[in-house]
């Protein structure tokens, strides 16, 4: 594992606050799961959040964890049939959280960052078919959720990325990036086990713009 994926899979357990006082079986679970994750056993800790997903058929969360854990680890996967694999599981478990819990705007986002590691794979292959989907989960993701950062963050960086690529000026979208920076100060998870992981992001691609 490279070192960004390592510091991306801190940062979403750090941020996750998954450190609490567990009374429900869910509750136990996930933080076993975390828990697990955290000491860098991948593989158990994905095999906790299925069986979460299996025993609450309600609880979009776990199968949310283990897509966005198969796509963490596809940023630095150079085998296909590897990468394949592991978004594949990624797309499977999306399918199944948004058949829990529809117009997600979490789901939303890492439903885009999956399509964007088959871009950074072979955006001769991949580009073409997935660019304009991306811009579009982030657009509705925002519109489904105004205050939720990751949407902004996502979707100015996504942007930024391709002005980049087509020697664009990339400056109009780090205002973008200022603004969701203000919105992560004030926004908050539903719980300690939602989505809160973003903002070291933000801020590094400010950093950037600084430049």
């Amino acid at each position: 594992m490279n070192t960004l994926v390592k510091i991306a899979v801190i940062l979403v357990l750090s941020l996750t606050g998954h450190q609490i006082s567990a009374q429900t079986n869910f509750e136990k679970g996930m933080t076993k799961a975390f828990d697990l994750w955290e000491e860098g056993k991948w593989d158990e800790a994905e095999n906790m959040f299925e069986r979460i997903s299996k025993a609450e058929e309600e609880e979009w969360l776990p199968n949310y964890y283990i897509a966005q854990m198969n796509s963490l680890k596809s940023w630095s996967e150079k085998d296909e049939s590897i990468l394949r694999a592991q978004l594949e599981k990624a797309q499977e478990h999306l399918d199944i959280a948004m058949t829990k819990s529809e117009d997600n705007a979490e789901l939303l986002i890492m439903q885009a960052q999956v399509y964007t590691n088959w871009v950074v794979f072979d955006g001769a292959t991949y580009g073409m078919k997935y660019a304009g989907k991306i811009t579009e989960l982030y657009t509705k993701a925002s519109e489904l959720d105004p205050s939720n950062p990751r949407a902004v963050m996502c979707k100015a960086d996504w942007e930024m990325g391709s002005a980049k690529y087509f020697g664009k000026d990339t400056k109009p979208f780090c205002e973008e990036i200022k603004t969701s920076i203000e919105l992560f100060d004030t926004f908050k998870p539903e719980s300690d086990f939602h989505p809160n992981w973003g903002k070291e992001r933000a801020e590094q691609v400010l950093a950037e713009c600084k430049e």
